[in-house]
């Protein structure tokens, strides 16, 4: 998973209602091994403010699967919802669960595949 955390993303001046910080802590102690949270400078998605970038397994990906962005992740329970999909597999392995499809932007580099 990336989060992203920049200029937008991650700044109360923009989304004050959020504790980003909190919102990193709760990611990095909820998702367990062998995933793991990595934060990024900005993905270039500022509309979207408070983005989360959920990675296919290797396997998943060499069978195809892509990245999921998500966007205007400001709820514990959209982030609790991201990290039960994970458990269960996430992209190419779990269905996306519907309330999450609320959630899902298109990447700022379309077709790429990459975050950052």
């Amino acid at each position: 998973m990336t989060v992203c955390r920049d200029c937008c993303c991650g700044n109360s001046g923009k989304l004050p209602s959020v504790d980003h910080d909190a919102q990193l802590r709760r990611l990095r102690d909820t998702l367990r091994a062998p995933h793991r949270v990595r934060v990024s400078t900005c993905l270039d998605l500022c509309a979207q403010a408070n983005l989360i970038v959920v990675h296919p397994a290797p396997a998943a990906r060499r069978a195809g699967a892509r990245p999921v962005w998500f966007g205007l992740v400001i709820d514990d329970v959209v982030v609790d919802e991201i990290v039960d999909w994970i458990d269960c597999g996430g992209p190419g392995v779990a269905p996306l669960p519907a309330p999450l499809e609320l959630s899902v932007v298109s990447p700022a580099h379309p077709g790429s595949g990459r975050v950052t």
